[in-house]
Formats: structure tokens, C-alpha cells, sequence
């Protein structure tokens, strides 16, 4: 299968339009009904339904345009590594997984005097769980991560960043709970309450709570918080979350208590072990180290 053909699917599918990819990708619109077509053919299933409107996707389509846009950014990041080690300069683009966090200003501050000293240097911010950006440093989409423990860290560098992440509960401003200074573990039976629905997360509070998470009546999970608030601010349900994910927030409406005894875990600057970095990156990431004295 040629990128050439990737490409001409992906814009395909993101337009939903032949006459408008045919456009973007400057070529005429027959010869990209036939590429598609004979893709489809190659592949031995059909990718789009074809109507008098938009295309859409069929379920081979959709995994498809998935696996492309992963190949096509891939391509795009190993050609411009090449074009900056060849060219060895401080230009150039890079990307950066990065979860919801407190050290997430630590990383801003970095970014804003790399950009500073090296104009000619680009980034892309890449927002997700832990899990999520895990895995795209595993598949090279991204080229360094900001992850929150615990999380695998096998075949990785780690750096561990400076301020530690308090675990806590995000209650309604005008909530009976709101009063409380801290929050202990058997405060929190009964209460509607939305959870991270990670495996490794739970565990971590079902050792903190001392019996069992299913105990807990989880009304709802979710992987990333800004959704959460407004369930939280008309009293859905309380989020188990982090200090750092309202830390610089203007929020009158909720609360964050801390949990009794504390739960504190670190924040990792992460790169895998066996990737060649750009120069871009290996200035980046010895500009962690130099200010955190790694």
C-alpha cells in the first residue's frame, strides 16, 4: 500500500467530498475515484458509501483513516528528523504528549524560552491520559510525553518534574462536603462520585480507601476533566482528580479537598530509550535536566 494512496484516502475521508480532495490534493477527480477504488479492490472491502451528498465512512473506512492519519504523521516526522540532522541546526518541529497536570505551567515555562532563544523552532501540544499519550511515544507520533504516575515507564528516560500531584475530590462549591478540610476514605461511600476509568488509578485508590473500589458508587468515568466540571458544578456527582487539573483554573463554583492521608504522585518528562532525537529535542530535554539538576 503507497503513502500516495494513504493520503489521497485520508484527505478523501476528511472532506467527504472527491471534487474537494480532488482540489487540496490537486488532481483530478476521476483519477482519485479510481485510486480509491483501486484501493478498495487491493483491500477487498469497501471504504466509502457513495451518495448524491457527503460520503461516509463504512467500518473498514473508519479504521482506515485511523491508521493513515498514524502513518502519514509518522512519515512526516522521520522526513523532517532527517531534514534536522542533516542540517543540524536548532529549527524544526517537535511534538509533546502531554496529560492534564500542575507541572503542565513547567512545561509552558520551557517551551516559552526554548521558542525565545530559537525562533525557527516549531511544537505541537498533544492532549490525553496517560495511556493514551503512552502509547503514541511507543508508535513515534510523539516525540517526548508528560505523564502522571503511575504508569508504565519500561524501556523509557524518565525525569522526574519538581512538584508532586495531590490527589483529591472536586465537589460542588455549595455541597455539604465543601466544609471539610480533607476527605477520608470512608467519607466518600455512598457519594456519587466520577472516577478516571483507568485500571492502574483505581488500584491506586482502592489501596488508598482499604476495601474494595466497586464498594465506591461510581456513577460515571471519563478520561480528561474539562468535561467533568459542569457535572460537578449542578452536583452530578463529585470527580476524583488531581490538585494540578484546577490548580490555574478561575472556578467559584467548585472546590478541591484534598484526601486524608495524601495521595501524592510524581510527574514524569519521559523519551524513549532506543530513539535518536533531533537536535530540537536534545535541547529541549538537556534544558530539563540543567534546571531540575538531573
Amino acid at each position: 500500500m503507497e503513502l500516495r494512496l494513504l493520503r489521497y484516502f485520508w484527505t478523501v475521508a476528511e472532506e467527504k467530498n472527491f471534487s474537494r480532495a480532488a482540489q487540496l490534493l490537486r488532481i483530478t477527480q476521476p483519477t482519485l475515484s479510481r485510486q480509491i477504488k483501486e484501493l478498495e479492490e487491493e483491500l477487498g472491502t469497501p471504504l466509502l458509501v457513495r451518495s448524491n451528498r457527503e460520503l461516509e465512512l463504512t467500518e473498514a473506512g473508519h479504521f482506515l483513516k485511523e491508521r493513515a492519519a498514524e502513518i502519514l504523521t509518522l512519515t512526516e516526522n522521520t522526513e523532517r528528523s532527517f531534514r534536522q540532522q542533516q542540517e543540524g541546526s536548532l529549527s524544526g518541529h517537535f511534538s509533546i504528549g502531554c496529560v492534564e497536570a500542575d507541572n503542565s505551567d513547567t512545561l509552558a515555562m520551557m517551551l516559552e524560552e526554548l521558542v525565545s532563544d530559537y525562533p525557527q523552532v516549531t511544537f505541537n501540544i498533544v492532549s490525553g491520559t496517560s495511556d493514551d499519550i503512552r502509547d503514541r511515544l511507543e508508535k513515534g507520533l510523539v516525540d517526548l510525553a508528560l505523564l502522571l504516575e503511575p504508569v508504565a515507564i519500561e524501556g523509557l528516560e524518565t525525569l522526574v518534574l519538581p512538584r508532586v500531584e495531590k490527589w483529591g475530590l472536586l465537589v460542588a462549591a455549595d455541597s455539604f462536603l465543601a466544609q471539610n478540610k480533607t476527605i477520608q476514605a470512608n467519607e466518600l461511600k455512598g457519594i456519587p462520585l466520577l472516577s478516571s476509568g483507568r485500571p492502574e488509578l483505581q488500584q491506586m485508590l482502592e489501596q488508598w480507601l482499604g476495601y474494595s473500589f466497586a464498594d465506591l458508587n461510581i456513577i460515571g468515568t471519563y478520561n480528561l476533566i474539562f468535561n467533568v466540571f459542569a457535572l460537578v458544578e449542578n452536583r452530578v456527582g463529585s470527580a476524583l482528580t488531581i490538585e494540578g487539573v484546577v490548580a490555574n483554573r478561575r472556578l467559584n463554583n467548585v472546590k478541591f479537598i484534598p484526601l486524608e492521608p495524601a495521595i501524592e504522585r510524581n510527574c514524569l518528562l519521559v523519551w524513549k530509550k532506543t530513539r535518536i532525537q533531533t537536535p530540537v529535542v536534545k535541547e529541549f530535554i538537556r534544558r530539563f535536566k540543567e534546571a531540575f539538576k538531573a
